[in-house]
C-alpha cells in the first residue's frame, strides 16, 4: 500500500543485520548512552500516583502511570482526572488478577446498585466510542504522516510504529484512502473496563496488561495510559480463581488507598519522569537494536521485532 502514502522522514531500522559484533552495545546501553537533549519530560497532570495498601512485610506500594496524550481517549482520560481529584478511588480495590493477561480494579461493589459508590456528576458522557483516530487523505490523496523513525510489519494491522513516544498500529483504507491509528495492548498499557457495546466505560474502572500483549482488544476497548513504574506490585499478586480470574474471596482484594494526580501532590512528594523521544536517533538505534540484538551474548540476530517488544524507555527525572 506504499503507493498511498507521502511519508516524511521515514527510516527503516528494522532490517535484516549483519553478524554480531563483539563490540555492539546492548539496548540499554544505547539507552544509558542517549544525550539528555533526547529525553522528554512527562508533565506531572499527566501523571496518575497510585499507592496500594502496603504489602505483607509492610513495605509502601506505588503504581505510577502515564496518561494517554491528545487525541486519544481524551473523554475517559478527563474523567480519570475527576475522579482522581475527587478522591473517588480512594478506598477502591485491585478485584481481578487474570495469569498471562490484565490486573483489574474499581469498585467491587459496582454492579449492586444499593451498594455502588456514587460518580462525581461532572464525568463526559461517553456514548459513543473513540478508541481510534481517523484522519483523512490530502488534497492530491496522498496521507502525510508525521511518521515515525521505525516501521514495522504488525499482524493487526498494516504496519505498527510509534510517535510522541506511543506505540501504535496504522492501517489505510484502500477506497477512502483515510488513515486510523490506535494505541495498542503491550504490556503496562492501561484501559478501560466496560461491559458490552453501546457501554464503552466511564474510567471508574480500570485494568493492565501484565501479559503476552492481548492485541485482540486493539480498538474495541480504550486505552488511557501505560504504568511507568511499580508494574511488578501488580503482576506479583496472586491470580484469581472466580470467573475472569475475579477474586471470590473479599479479603483477597487489595486495597487502594489513594490514586493522585502529581500534579496535586506537594512538590517535595511529586514523582517526576522523562521517556526517551522516539523521534531521537537514540531511540532509532535502539529499535534496531531490541530488533537485531548484535551484542556478544547473540548468535543470530532475529531481523526484526513485534511493536510491543520495543517498550519505549521511561525513567525517573534526572537519572542520566
Amino acid at each position: 500500500m506504499n503507493h498511498l502514502l507521502t511519508v516524511s522522514a521515514l527510516a527503516i531500522a528494522l532490517l535484516p543485520s549483519a553478524a554480531p559484533a563483539q563490540d555492539a552495545p546492548s539496548p540499554n546501553a544505547i539507552v544509558a548512552a542517549a544525550p539528555a537533549a533526547d529525553w522528554q519530560a512527562i508533565s506531572a497532570e499527566d501523571l496518575l500516583v497510585m499507592e496500594l495498601a502496603p504489602d505483607r512485610d509492610g513495605n509502601d506500594r506505588r503504581v505510577v502511570i502515564q496518561l494517554m496524550p491528545p487525541p486519544f481517549s481524551q473523554p475517559w482520560v478527563e474523567n480519570i482526572r475527576i475522579l482522581a481529584r475527587a478522591g473517588w478511588y480512594d478506598g477502591v480495590s485491585i478485584n481481578r488478577v487474570q495469569d498471562n493477561y490484565v490486573v483489574q480494579w474499581g469498585d467491587a461493589d459496582a454492579e449492586d446498585a444499593a451498594r455502588a459508590r456514587a460518580l462525581p456528576g461532572d464525568l463526559n458522557p461517553i456514548g459513543a466510542k473513540q478508541y481510534l483516530q481517523i484522519s483523512t487523505a490530502g488534497a492530491e490523496g496522498a496521507i502525510v504522516l508525521w511518521h515515525p523513525k521505525q516501521s514495522l510489519v504488525d499482524s493487526y494491522a498494516d504496519w505498527a510504529g510509534f510517535d510522541a513516544g506511543w506505540p501504535f498500529a496504522f492501517e489505510i483504507d484502500e477506497n477512502t484512502r483515510r488513515l486510523s491509528r490506535w494505541p495498542v495492548h503491550c504490556y503496562g498499557m492501561v484501559g478501560v473496563g466496560r461491559g458490552y457495546s453501546p457501554d464503552a466505560g466511564s474510567g471508574a474502572e480500570l485494568y493492565t496488561v501484565i501479559g503476552h500483549a492481548p492485541r485482540h482488544l486493539d480498538r474495541n476497548i480504550a486505552l488511557v495510559g501505560r504504568v511507568v513504574e511499580g508494574i511488578e506490585h501488580l503482576s506479583s499478586l496472586p491470580r484469581g480463581t472466580g470467573d475472569l480470574s475475579f477474586y471470590e474471596d473479599p479479603a483477597q482484594r487489595v486495597p487502594i488507598r489513594s490514586v493522585r494526580l502529581a500534579a496535586d501532590l506537594p512538590e517535595s512528594e511529586r514523582p517526576a519522569f522523562e521517556y526517551l523521544s522516539t523521534e531521537s536517533a537514540s531511540f532509532a538505534n535502539y529499535a534496531d537494536a531490541r530488533a537485531n540484538r548484535r551484542d556478544p551474548f547473540f548468535i543470530k540476530p532475529a531481523g526484526g521485532a513485534d511493536i510491543c517488544n520495543i517498550p519505549v524507555p521511561v525513567r525517573q527525572a534526572g537519572a542520566g
